[in-house]
């Protein structure tokens, strides 16, 4: 059975298909069309290319940045706004006559790395991405775990645990909520708190690059940024307790993260014992798409 999984982006849409094993065998990118009924037309051409390329036949399934409401069937949260309020996978499932499903595109991400990527085999994967912005996804069993308000995995707008004197009231966030996770470890967040330190710098590769140069500003912001993320994820310990956490985004290509912040979780995590691995993704940029793909799971034909 051939897998075809849609990432619809702000600026592109990407389709990828993939052959049983999961081997890539085909992909395509193209412009997004602003308006609702130019994206839909976008989406089945995609899918008819990549059906005629591979001569074969598949299902398909849509990573958005938004969810479908399970109370409405229609498109919310979206930032690209133009198809919000629209019942996506309705639509699509009617021109291309087969159950298409749409997710939330950091769940595809938590499912792309627990079914083949760096989790594969795991059974509850929490998938954290920090980079402009700050999400995740939860797969279980390498399946979406969405929730009843189709939500699940919204980590980056809970309240940054734990919070000092001077981070408390410190941040605004776009959600309309104070002091965001997001707004602390986003890659947007981690430079926002090293300038106004004073330092310099337009992305957090670029602050962790001056601290392996012994910038000292740079080493403080690190340390910063190390104990809020070890804060954010203690609480996602200490609630679902996952098998592992896979990290994604611009910031997550930060290696000093992954040997730094085991040595901080344990001061957080409530037994003070803590051995979950968090590990960098497998499939990067790729990962939203492919996990699109396995929305439908190895076990269905």
């Amino acid at each position: 059975m051939m897998r075809m999984g849609v990432d619809l982006g702000g600026t592109k849409i990407e389709i990828v298909a993939l052959a049983e094993d999961g081997t890539e065998i085909f992909r395509k990118r193209i412009p997004t069309p602003r308006n609702y009924p130019g994206t839909v037309e976008a989406i089945v051409s995609l899918v008819t290319d990549a059906e005629t390329a591979t001569k074969q036949t598949g299902s398909v399934g849509v990573g958005i940045p938004g969810v479908v409401s399970p109370f409405t069937g229609l498109v919310k949260n979206s930032n690209s706004t133009w198809i919000n309020g629209h019942p996506l996978d309705k639509d699509l499932s009617d021109v291309l006559n087969r159950e298409v499903r749409v997710a939330n595109d950091a769940n595809c991400f938590a499912v792309s790395e627990a079914v083949d990527g760096a989790a594969a085999g795991k059974g509850v994967v929490f998938g954290g991405i920090i980079g402009t912005g700050c999400g995740a996804g939860i797969a279980i069993n390498g399946r979406v775990h969405a929730g009843g308000n189709g939500i699940g995995g919204e980590w980056g707008h809970n309240p940054l645990p734990w919070m000092t004197p001077d981070e408390f009231n410190s941040t605004t966030c776009f959600c309309g909520n104070r002091d965001c996770i997001e707004t602390f470890i986003s890659g947007t967040g981690f430079v926002r708190d090293f300038r106004e330190a004073g330092g310099d710098a337009t992305s957090g590769i670029q602050i962790a690059e001056m601290m392996a140069q012994g910038d000292p500003l740079a080493t403080a912001a690190f340390e910063r940024y190390i104990d809020r993320l070890a804060r954010s994820l203690a609480h996602v310990i200490n609630m679902m307790n996952p098998d592992m956490i896979v990290l994604g985004g611009g910031v997550s290509n930060i290696d000093a993260i992954y040997t730094e912040l085991p040595k901080v979780l344990p001061k957080y995590v409530v037994s003070r014992e803590c051995e979950t691995q968090v590990v960098k993704n497998k499939f990067g940029a790729s990962s939203g798409v492919r996990g699109a793909a396995w929305l439908w799971g190895k076990d269905e034909k």
